[in-house]
């Protein structure tokens, strides 16, 4: 029961999280994306939330990571200040390592879950976060690559992305 609260508060925090995101991105096709994962977040609260109360509750599959991975194929660089930069790896690296926590979390209490439903929900989140995981890391790599290039935009071997 208290895990459940505990897993209801975690998502919260990451929708409210991923919307002061989108707020800080509303001029960038971030911002599209942070909505995204802050919608995906609201959405396993409410599931846990029903779960806690016992509630009749559908699971339905997002299309976060496709949509996301349509909206970085569309961005060649993001260009922006190399202080905005850091700034934004270091808020999309302590997002990372907490979509890895959920990750923990959730498989933790699927190896304890009771009953296939329990499992069905557990099972799920572990999947969404993981996709959000994968989105995020392709943030942290889009960022890192305009920074590396900035620093080194005449030399050197660049990857194809």
């Amino acid at each position: 029961m208290n895990d459940l609260k505990f897993a209801i508060t975690m998502e919260l925090d990451g929708e409210k999280y991923y919307r002061q995101q989108a707020e800080i991105n509303k001029n960038n096709s971030l911002y599209t994306v942070c909505l995204m994962l802050a919608n995906d977040e609201k959405n396993h609260a409410r599931f846990l939330t029903d779960t806690l109360n016992k509630k009749f509750y559908q699971l339905v599959d997002t299309t976060t990571l496709s949509t996301a991975k349509n909206i970085f194929q569309g961005m060649s660089d993001i260009q922006i200040a190399g202080k905005e930069i850091a700034s934004q790896l270091d808020f999309y690296r302590i997002a990372l390592e907490k979509e890895k926590q959920s990750i923990d979390f959730y498989t933790k209490y699927y190896a304890k879950a009771e009953g296939a439903k329990e499992k069905e929900l557990f099972e799920y989140l572990i999947r969404q976060e993981k996709q959000h995981f994968e989105v995020l890391n392709e943030l942290v790599s889009l960022l890192s690559h305009a920074e590396e290039w900035v620093e080194n935009a005449e030399f050197g071997i660049r990857k194809e992305y």
